[in-house]
């Protein structure tokens, strides 16, 4: 599941909103008794990332990297949130900082999936001038994960903003070459590309509407489907 920093932010988009986060995590907890395995990418936009930061002065790598140590701090609250209610979750960080959270291994993550944990990658890909969502992709291959959910603030993808564009069309299933021609951002290029030579499935859904993350992971119809 790829979350935007935005979403943790709450109202606001800024920041922890500590009580959403904690209403988050239940909802992911009681789809966990559903039986999944569940790897999680969470951005930085709450916090920091490049294209927000343009005009500041700083050059796109070191913008990036302070992008990813946004993701990193996500990651621990997160982390934290599932752990105080009892569910085993471990933020793993693609950047390595032993003395803050455990590196991300390949290896390491698939065996705490098999044993039941939720887990957090922190870091995206650990390298600039790629966003959460290729790490979002880069990992669901690595991990053999079964789909992507992408958890977004909006119904389905569209044509255009629906936020700034009330005619803003929407679609319910979409090729990933219809993604890619018509250019819709649902998530950035790389990340499409990714996915489609894998064949990976994508289901983009709003996550402010309880029910959808389940719903998604039974496989009901709900949001857009690309594949």
């Amino acid at each position: 599941m790829k979350l935007s920093g935005e979403v943790l932010g709450g109202a606001k988009g800024e920041g922890i909103d500590f009580d959403y986060l904690d209403s988050l995590c239940k909802e992911v907890a009681e789809v966990k008794k559903l039986g999944v395995e569940l790897a999680i990418v969470v951005g930085g936009g709450n916090f920091w990332r490049y294209r927000d930061f343009k005009d500041s002065g700083l050059d796109r790598v070191h913008s990036d990297y302070m992008g990813m140590l946004a993701t990193v701090m996500n990651s621990m609250a997160m982390a934290n949130a599932f752990n105080k209610m009892g569910v085993k979750a471990r933020a793993m960080s693609a950047i390595k900082m032993p003395v803050v959270l455990q590196t991300y291994i390949r290896d390491k993550a698939i065996d705490e999936l098999e044993d039941g944990e939720i887990i957090i990658c922190a870091g995206g890909t650990g390298s600039p001038f790629f966003t959460t969502d290729s790490a979002a992709a880069l990992r669901a291959l690595e991990l053999e994960c079964d789909a992507i959910f992408k958890a977004t603030k909006v119904d389905y993808v569209y044509d255009k903003d629906p936020m700034k564009f009330k005619n803003a069309k929407s679609f319910k299933k979409l090729s990933y070459d219809e993604v890619l021609r018509r250019e819709l951002e649902v998530m950035d290029l790389a990340a499409i590309s990714l996915c489609s030579g894998a064949k990976m499935p994508i289901v983009v859904f709003n996550l402010k509407k309880r029910g959808n993350i389940a719903k998604a992971v039974k496989g009901e119809a709900v949001g857009t489907l690309i594949n």
